[in-house]
């Protein structure tokens, strides 16, 4: 099967949007605007939405395939490096765009279902010219979530979990993955029928074979020129957290002078699953992952957890102090400190906070530590794509 396994890369396997939490209040106090630069793109996390903490955001310009002002801006779209593509609510998406519909051989309409482990995405999947900063990949195939032209979904779809096919369940107004893989599924969709993924809807809908180039794509592998990876920076936060904080996504990876890897530990991670090992306390977590889409750190562990609506988050008495191993499959190692506090203090302290940097939780698989959006602060995070170049070869790893 080519080498990638018969399973959705990063959506079945990977990608872990954490725990919705919502919080009364509104962001603000944002942090000075980075230096424009044609590569580099600003990122916030702020309340978006609905009010939820640890949510990555961007704005994202969609224009008809070769216009310049048939476009539409779409902001609080969740910056995701743990998953492939662009995803956009049809609720938020303008009708003018009449973006072109992916088809089969047969004309028929190819639908995509997305399964993350928090629910599952369904739209069709529909072509692009998109906009970030001063970069254009042309002609994406995207998926628009919840298009009411498909309103049925097949069951080895919905048997993922809940539906997240509006604002209120994703917490966005849409997904940009931009992960290390340039097609969502790979060759293991276009070599084989695998449910749960792709489907032609004539207009019942059947599970189907996808090729490369009918599959969503990560867009920054569609650039000219800076299209090896993405650079996620955003600054520290207090042990309190922060009401707002505003950083930058810099695309390329020793493309331009602003992206350089300098010192950043390079982590080669398993071509298939985007995954490395995580060594805490002795305990080796086999299927670990960084993922800008998490809201939290979540591993299996022994600290105590929260009680009622926040059980999924920790709550230790203090707070606690920890070290890990990530260790490549090149076998490169780089330790990891870290803090773990009380999320019901954090939020009860902080009611108009939206970013933390020290909030964790449970993980049902006990072999996946999942290096969420905390990890990302105070750091730059390096995503390198599947095949693409760098000058510390090619990718899939990860650096920071």
């Amino acid at each position: 099967m080519s080498g990638k396994g018969v399973i959705v890369r990063d959506l079945a396997a990977v990608v872990s949007f954490g725990i919705v939490l919502s919080t009364t209040g509104c962001g603000g106090g944002d942090e000075a605007a980075p230096p424009a630069a044609p590569n580099v793109q600003v990122i916030t996390v702020d309340a978006g939405p609905t009010n939820n903490i640890n949510l990555l955001f961007t704005t994202v310009t969609i224009c008809a395939p070769g216009s310049t002002s048939n476009c539409q801006s779409i902001d609080h779209v969740l910056v995701d490096t743990g998953s492939t593509g662009l995803r956009i609510m049809s609720s938020v998406l303008s009708p003018s765009l009449s973006l072109r519909q992916q088809t089969d051989a047969n004309s028929n309409p190819v639908v995509e279902c997305g399964q993350f482990a928090s629910g599952f995405t369904w739209g069709p999947v529909k072509v692009a010219d998109v906009r970030m900063a001063g970069e254009l990949a042309g002609s994406v195939p995207m998926q628009v979530i919840g298009d009411p032209a498909f309103s049925v979904v097949p069951s080895d779809c919905s048997a993922i979990g809940g539906p997240l096919n509006s604002v209120s369940t994703l917490g966005a107004n849409g997904l940009l993955g931009v992960g290390v893989f340039q097609q969502d599924c790979g060759p293991a969709c276009a070599l084989s029928v695998i449910p749960g993924t792709y489907y032609i809807c004539p207009p019942t809908c059947q599970a189907t074979r996808a090729s490369l180039a009918q599959q969503v794509q990560n867009p920054i592998g569609l650039f000219p020129v800076d299209n090896n990876g993405v650079i996620i920076a955003l600054p520290s936060v207090s042990a309190m957290g922060a009401p707002s904080v505003r950083g930058s996504m810099i695309f390329g990876i020793g493309t331009q002078g602003n992206n350089g890897l300098g010192n950043a530990h390079v982590l080669p991670v398993n071509p298939n699953t985007a995954t490395f090992t995580t060594v805490l306390n002795l305990v080796s977590y086999s299927n670990s992952f960084i993922d800008s889409g998490s809201n939290a750190l979540f591993f299996d562990s022994t600290i105590p957890p929260c009680s009622g609506s926040l059980a999924a988050f920790y709550c230790p008495p203090v707070t606690r102090n920890l070290s890990a191993t990530n260790q490549g499959t090149s076998g490169a190692l780089s330790t990891v400190t870290f803090q773990v506090a009380n999320a019901d203090s954090l939020f009860a302290a902080n009611p108009t906070f939206f970013a933390f940097g020290n909030l964790a939780g449970s993980n049902p698989d006990a072999t996946s530590f999942d290096w969420g959006l905390p990890f990302f602060f105070g750091r730059n995070v390096f995503t390198a794509i599947e095949g693409q170049n760098t000058p510390a070869g090619p990718g899939p790893y990860v650096a920071y």
